[in-house]
């Protein structure tokens, strides 16, 4: 493995900037340790990716990230493509409001990745990447579609610095003019589904928004994509089975399915409302498939 330093990227915004006050004592127990960083920190959207891609370019291969979901999104696809065709190692500090992606590996992630670091301790882990008309993407938590991508894409224009009241009233919001919406795919080439749905999930991991479970057999090493679906539900009952959201029993319900692919084609006429990785996005998806075993994670 590469012993050039760390690349430290830092989001000093994150978790309403009290993250960053709160791991700057990890940074200094490395120090301690011997290990090498450079730190920097991002000054506005987007720099992340910019400073990651081009540290990699430069021959870095260990990046430390500090933020929250949207930061390690950024810096993902500041690495790939290019790191498709040489791992790069990735570890990832909490200090967003999200953190959803590391709580499948650790609920103490400040003390397993500063262990992780120091002992270079690492584990494969799966990328998806995400072909669209205006480009490609890549991420590492999941993809939404429907009616939890557009409570995102509502509270990011109206209530970004809610918190969980702006959230309750943009899911209200939303719930007021709940449609089915239909999404026309094909999984791993098969026949193509058109039905209405409630919302599509297309997960790597098993949590999003923190804490919600929306994905129990998820496994982000086994090269799959796990996709979890709801079918259309009356706004009663939506609201009565949220709490399932968090526990995982939501997918046992009777309008809910999943099942496991290695590749979606999707046949939209349009760009749709899509939540990933925490960050909302209005695109037209392609194709999405799965990049199996192309990150280290040190967790």
């Amino acid at each position: 493995m590469s012993q050039k330093p760390f690349v430290v990227i830092a989001n000093p915004a994150a978790g309403n900037g009290r993250g960053w006050s709160r791991v700057q004592w990890l940074l200094d127990r490395l120090r301690q340790a011997g290990v090498a960083l450079e730190l920097y920190r991002t000054e506005r959207p987007g720099h992340a990716a910019e400073l990651a891609r081009s540290a990699y370019q430069a021959g870095y291969r260990r990046f430390l990230g500090i933020g929250g979901d949207g930061t390690a999104f950024e810096i993902l696809n500041g690495l790939f493509p290019d790191a498709a065709a040489s791992a790069p190692e990735l570890a990832l500090l909490p200090a967003g409001t999200g953190n959803s992606f590391l709580r499948d590996f650790t609920r103490q992630p400040e003390r397993d990745v500063l262990e992780a670091i120091l002992q270079g301790r690492a584990r494969r882990c799966d990328v998806f990447r995400l072909e669209h008309a205006g480009g490609r993407l890549f991420f590492i938590n999941l993809l939404s579609l429907g009616f939890a991508a557009d409570v995102a894409a509502f509270r990011n224009r109206y209530f970004r610095r809610g918190g969980q009241l702006g959230y309750l009233a943009c899911l209200l919001a939303c719930l007021a003019r709940l449609r089915p919406q239909s999404f026309p795919l094909q999984t791993d080439g098969g026949t193509t589904d058109a039905r209405p749905c409630l919302f599509l999930s297309f997960n790597n991991s098993r949590f999003t928004g923190g804490k919600m479970l929306i994905a129990p057999m998820a496994d982000p090493t086994d090269g799959l994509i796990e996709i979890v679906r709801w079918e259309p539900i009356g706004r009663l009952r939506l609201l009565w089975n949220l709490p399932g959201l968090y526990t995982g029993q939501h997918i046992r319900h009777r309008l809910a399915s999943r099942q496991a692919a290695r590749r979606i084609d999707f046949f939209l006429d349009r760009r749709v409302n899509v939540m990933v990785d925490g960050e909302t996005l209005e695109l037209q998806c392609r194709r999405l498939d799965v990049l199996p075993g192309a990150l280290w994670l040190l967790v």
